[in-house]
């Protein structure tokens, strides 16, 4: 499997994906803390990929999504942002609901 492929396969299987710098309870730049602070707020499970430990994800992601930072969050197979868009989100009260909807329309899967 490519890396490409990998993503598309990890993208596929998590209804919310972060891919950040370092892991939920260690991240390794402000910006992937903000952003998993942000989504660990809103009260689901999510998983994550920490791009400091898969190079090849680090290099092929911002090519794939034509977003060329991390932290990355995508919910049900579509990219939200970076972590100025998921703290806006988080203000306003919509990355809760996207999350909310996201879950239960996989519930009904």
């Amino acid at each position: 499997m490519n890396t490409i492929e990998k993503i598309k396969r990890q993208i596929h299987d998590n209804i919310i994906l972060i891919y950040m710098k370092g892991t939920p309870q260690f991240p390794s730049c402000g910006f992937s803390a903000q952003a998993v602070q942000a989504l660990s707020s809103c009260g689901e499970k999510f998983a994550y990929v920490d791009v400091l430990e898969n190079t090849d994800i680090r290099e092929e992601l911002p090519k794939y999504a034509n977003w060329p930072t991390f932290p990355q969050l995508w919910i049900n197979g579509e990219l939200i942002g970076g972590c100025s868009i998921i703290l806006e989100m988080l203000q306003n009260g919509e990355l809760q609901k996207k999350i909310s909807d996201a879950v239960s329309e996989n519930k009904k899967k």
